[in-house]
């Protein structure tokens, strides 16, 4: 867990979850909440940096679609109706 998450102010949150698996996950943790917390964040960043590479990967994908229409134009072009 991070020095952020740890300082931040906490409250009860409702989760359903298996009852098998609760009882499952206690037999490794004493502290289920903070070992769902830190699962928690570890997932938040993941889809963070997830949505950032898509981000990425489409920034470079338009730049290079301005390059080309930079170069070439567009076929849109010759088909003006103006």
């Amino acid at each position: 867990m991070t020095a952020t998450a740890s300082l931040t102010r906490k409250r009860p949150v409702n989760l359903t979850l298996s009852e098998g698996l609760v009882a499952q996950a206690k037999t490794y943790t004493d502290n289920l909440s903070a070992t769902m917390e830190t699962l928690l964040a570890g997932f938040v960043t993941s889809q963070q940096q997830a949505r950032a590479a898509r981000q990425q990967t489409a920034d470079v994908c338009a730049a290079d679609w301005n390059a080309v229409h930079a170069s070439v134009g567009s076929f849109a072009d010759e088909h003006s109706t103006l």
